[in-house]
């Protein structure tokens, strides 16, 4: 062994040339990203973890499952670095200090090694996820319409659609304040889950405002689409604590060139459960609304100004005033029409039900008591659940009712 060597290899204590050769080597040998991970934590004289972009834990250095549990669930003391190349984001490095904290210099050289590493490493997966995503919009945007170009295009994916495949659409509403790239982590999750039961599932994360995955999953019949739903929805239940979970599910289909009808098919069925409250909810499940679907497809347009000229003046006025407009018709329909069967459901006064639906009336020219205005104020609401447009909603501050305090009625 040469002089260098052997400097290199019994460095001076506190020296940090040592460990940092040996993260090098570690990254130089191919030794992995859990062994790296360790080689980093010995650089910096801490515990440390190592997660990708999408919040996969990648690896992690920790003297006992306590130190562990604290870096990945970021306790105060720990340091969170993002790990970038060039200006994107491809990482994050936690660690811990069992010590004296680790020099700025140490720590950035580390830092900027290990996302490095992670991009070198991760790429041909996320390249491949890329494809798949970009092959996903294309079919459900109706851009790629042929046959023959779809099952070629999904075979290169290692999805096989020729024998049969669906749609399904999970989305996740954050209800605590999330850290990190968590859409990425939903994304990681619902593919995983999909792909336990819907081998060769493709997916794509949605690009509105809804965070939400798209995926493409091949199946021979509607049974095994029908678990590859319910799967999804109890993983993402299980791996997402936090979250608002919906899963919906289009209709089985034998022929690839209706993958985009499913796709509306499986988006209509999520807007209904987000209105609904539910879970999980296949299109055939739907009931009524599965006649909106030909406008929703083709002449959404039409749906648009439908709503425009049923629920939209009320939604507007429930924004501005903080009222419940919206909720008391949807409450009024559900009961037949019963003012105090509604009044009871909204913990309100039946006074103050008659007051809103007077005020109904009025910014919509609909009455609610006659059976044409009840059919179109219900085709209204079925319109605006179709459109997965939120109804506003607040405390009720019309005659009648005070921050949903309700006045009892005056004594004669």
């Amino acid at each position: 062994m040469s002089p260098e060597q052997a400097e290199r290899k019994t460095p001076a204590k506190g020296d940090s040339e040592g460990p940092l050769d040996a993260l090098s080597g570690a990254i130089e040998s191919g030794a992995g990203l859990p062994a790296i991970t360790r080689a980093a934590a010995q650089a910096l004289g801490a515990s440390a973890a190592l997660i990708d972009r999408s919040s996969a834990i990648l690896g992690v250095a920790a003297t006992s499952q306590a130190e562990e549990k604290k870096l990945l669930s970021g306790a105060d003391d720990v340091v969170r670095v993002e790990l970038r190349v060039a200006d994107a984001v491809v990482g994050e490095l936690r660690y811990r200090a069992r010590g004296k904290a680790p020099s700025p210099g140490v720590a950035r050289m580390v830092s900027t090694l290990l996302g490095l590493e992670v991009e070198r490493s991760r790429s041909p997966e996320w390249a491949s996820d890329e494809a798949a995503a970009a092959f996903v919009r294309a079919l459900v945007h109706r851009e790629v319409t042929d046959r023959g170009d779809i099952v070629a295009r999904a075979a290169e994916l290692g999805a096989a659609v020729e024998r049969g495949a669906g749609v399904i659409v999970a989305r996740a509403v954050p209800l605590t304040p999330q850290v990190g790239d968590w859409r990425g982590r939903v994304l990681t999750v619902a593919l995983r889950a999909v792909r336990s039961v819907g081998s060769g599932s493709v997916g794509a994360l949605g690009e509105g405002e809804v965070t939400e995955v798209v995926a493409i999953v091949p199946a021979a019949e509607d049974e095994q689409l029908a678990r590859a739903a319910q799967a999804l929805e109890r993983e993402l239940s299980a791996a997402l604590s936090g979250f608002g979970i919906t899963v919906a599910r289009s209709r089985w289909t034998e022929d690839p060139v209706d993958l985009y009808r499913a796709g509306k098919e499986a988006e209509l069925a999520a807007n209904v459960a987000e209105a609904e409250g539910l879970s999980l909810l296949a299109f055939e499940h739907t009931g009524a609304y599965r006649l909106l679907l030909p406008a929703m497809s083709e002449d959404p347009g039409e749906l648009e100004r439908f709503y425009e000229e049923t629920l939209e003046p009320l939604a507007a006025y429930d924004e501005q005033y903080e009222t419940e407009l919206v909720k008391t018709v949807e409450t009024y329909l559900d009961n037949d029409g019963n003012v105090a069967q509604t009044a009871a459901s909204l913990f309100t006064h039946r006074h103050t039900v008659r007051y809103r639906l007077e005020r109904v009336k009025e910014l919509t020219t609909h009455d609610i008591g006659s059976s044409e205005g009840r059919e179109k104020l219900s085709l209204g609401l079925k319109a605006m659940r179709v459109l997965g447009i939120a109804s506003a909603a607040g405390p009720a501050t019309e005659p009648g009712a005070e921050g949903g305090r309700v006045r009892p009625p005056a004594e004669d």
